[in-house]
């Protein structure tokens, strides 16, 4: 078995994969009446006073992730709505930096607790990546059913079924040949 060491991390975190977002404000923004607000990569996203908070770097399923140039928040998609301007939050760009690095630190707490000889390792779909072989000061060493690859520990999340990475063993594999031999 091959041990593929971390070089793909740019391509596991794209997004702090912490919880996502939730904590809004129940004040409804200024929008249209329109049934559900139009959220699609790329759109931009300003508070509800018209402040630019960001962009939307990517939806799945009812999940985007708005990228503030300072951090990468995931939020469900009922949390936008649809104004004459385009998508509406209601929380500031501040706050919504403020919420994602608070969840992050508490992600880590739990991820750390998680990452364990033995633990099983999924993807943000559910799907079974492989299990924790060894964990070291700053990496852990994921053994999947072909190869085992040595990942940082911030690649790591807390998923709804323990711990998760942002790619799926396919695309994993992929990434390491596509980084060389280690």
């Amino acid at each position: 078995m091959k041990l593929h060491f971390g070089l793909i991390v740019g391509a596991l975190v794209a997004t702090p994969l912490a919880s996502p977002l939730m904590a809004q404000d129940a004040a409804a923004p200024a929008a249209t009446t329109a049934p559900a607000a139009n959220v699609t990569a790329g759109a931009a996203v300003m508070d509800t006073k018209g402040g630019m908070v960001g962009t939307v770097a990517s939806v799945t399923g009812n999940l985007a992730v708005v990228d503030t140039g300072v951090v990468k928040a995931s939020m469900p998609t009922s949390s936008f709505a649809q104004s004459d301007k385009g998508l509406v939050i209601a929380m500031t760009k501040t706050e919504l930096e403020a919420a994602a690095k608070n969840a992050a630190q508490g992600n880590a707490s739990e991820v750390a607790a998680l990452l364990k000889p033995g633990a099983d390792v999924t993807d943000s779909n559910g799907g079974a990546v492989g299990k924790i072989e060894a964990v070291d000061a700053s990496t852990a060493v994921v053994a999947a059913s072909s190869s085992k690859f040595r990942l940082p520990k911030t690649a790591f999340a807390k998923g709804p079924n323990g711990l998760m990475i942002g790619m799926t063993l396919a695309q994993l594999e992929a990434a390491a040949k596509a980084s060389g031999p280690s």
